[in-house]
């Protein structure tokens, strides 16, 4: 309310300095008119010191005392005519003191609540630091996270073949609980059945296992399954392997839009807006994270006081809208049929013309979720060869060999 009273205070002493000027009419106590002619009086003396000395003749200086008694008689009359205030037309002025005063002040005020914060109080950058450290000193950890998550959405019943194969591996990893290779299956497994909680169980149980050999991929999946499981609330435990992750690999793509979520979350969305800025910047247009991010960042940037347009979607190659519209006619066979036959076409494309790191990855992604994994595991295998001395190329291309399960 301070605020308000002041603001409106200061708007009325402004419209009130602007209407005593257009009241007077002038600045000084002297009539404009009154003024021009002492200073046409001023000019007829000078007339005739200039013809004692010789400067004009006596026709010259009859010329130029009849034009400067015209002036004078001209001011006389518009003196005689305006009186003091010079001539200035009360009524109007008025008039434009009124729209003067609705101009500020209603224009003040009104762009003020358009632009403004409306009721928000005083947050100076002091207290905005210490709210973030007492929301990082706050956070929960993950079982606290999980327990006030919302119930995930159930998930359809697996096959029976699949249900069996998931019964003999966990046999086998009970069997062998320090086998590298059969807890990364086991954990990806689980995510897929929906039991997040198993999962992170054996990520964790393989970074242990890996030891000083875990790598950023491992984990920022742990980090990715926390945060899933405690419906995107990036708990302690979740920044902890995130923090991991990005210390072996700084431009770790899903490591970094976890951590701007995790920077959101705790009061900073400066540093998330720069983060996730960046992660754009860098990534391939069918990075699993860019949709996330290009939604997130316009609130951002509001928050954090920043003027940002979204860069506009590049034009990334796909199925058109009459391919779309034919699979929808499609059994699954023939439909199953249709992305295979586009999986080998991209395939043979890149094995004779090469292409760019987004289209390995979608391919080593799209043979992820066709179930062949041993083509996606070569794939991944020969692109680490093509895009060696290409780290940050390497990089698009791994978050492909991610959704389909072959980094290792």
């Amino acid at each position: 309310m301070i605020f308000w009273i002041l603001s409106s205070a200061l708007a009325l002493a402004v419209s009130g300095a602007i209407g005593m000027a257009l009241l007077r009419g002038r600045a000084g106590s002297t009539a404009p008119a009154a003024y021009d002619i002492g200073v046409y009086r001023d000019q007829l003396r000078e007339v005739e010191r200039d013809q004692a000395r010789g400067v004009l003749t006596p026709a010259e200086a009859g010329r130029v005392r009849t034009e400067v008694s015209r002036r004078i008689l001209a001011a006389d009359a518009q003196l005689q005519q305006g009186g003091v205030t010079g001539g200035q037309p009360r009524a109007a002025g008025r008039v434009v003191i009124a729209l003067a005063t609705l101009v500020l002040v209603g224009g003040s005020l009104a762009l003020y609540w358009q632009l403004g914060a409306p009721g928000y109080t005083d947050f100076p950058r002091e207290a905005r630091l210490a709210a973030s450290d007492a929301a990082r000193a706050d956070r929960l950890t993950q079982s606290a996270a999980e327990a006030r998550a919302l119930p995930a959405p159930a998930q359809a019943a697996p096959s029976p073949e699949f249900t069996a194969l998931m019964e003999r591996l966990r046999t086998a990893m009970q069997e062998n609980p320090d086998d590298p290779r059969g807890l990364t299956l086991l954990a990806r497994n689980e995510a897929l059945l929906g039991n997040t909680q198993a999962a992170i169980a054996a990520q964790g149980r393989l970074i242990e296992v890996k030891e000083a050999s875990a790598e950023a991929d491992d984990y920022a999946f742990l980090a990715d399954l926390m945060v899933t499981a405690a419906d995107g609330y990036v708990s302690i435990e979740a920044e902890a392997a995130l923090r991991a992750a990005l210390e072996r690999n700084p431009s770790h793509g899903a490591a970094r839009y976890y951590l701007g979520l995790y920077l959101a979350q705790v009061d900073r969305p400066d540093t998330a807006f720069r983060l996730w800025q960046e992660l754009l910047t860098d990534s391939a247009p069918d990075s699993p994270w860019v949709p996330l991010v290009r939604q997130g960042l316009p609130d951002l940037a509001s928050m954090a006081g920043v003027k940002y347009q979204l860069p506009p979607l590049p034009d990334t190659p796909g199925p058109s809208a009459a391919d779309v519209e034919a699979a929808s006619d499609m059994t699954a066979a023939d439909r199953m049929e249709m992305i295979q036959g586009m999986v080998s076409q991209l395939s043979e494309r890149l094995a004779s013309e090469g292409g760019t790191a987004a289209e390995w990855a979608r391919l080593i992604g799209a043979y992820g979720v066709l179930g062949e994994t041993e083509r996606a595991a070569a794939i991944w295998k020969e692109a680490n060869q093509v895009f060696a001395d290409r780290p940050e190329a390497l990089e698009v291309v791994r978050a492909g060999a991610i959704r389909a399960g072959v980094t290792e």
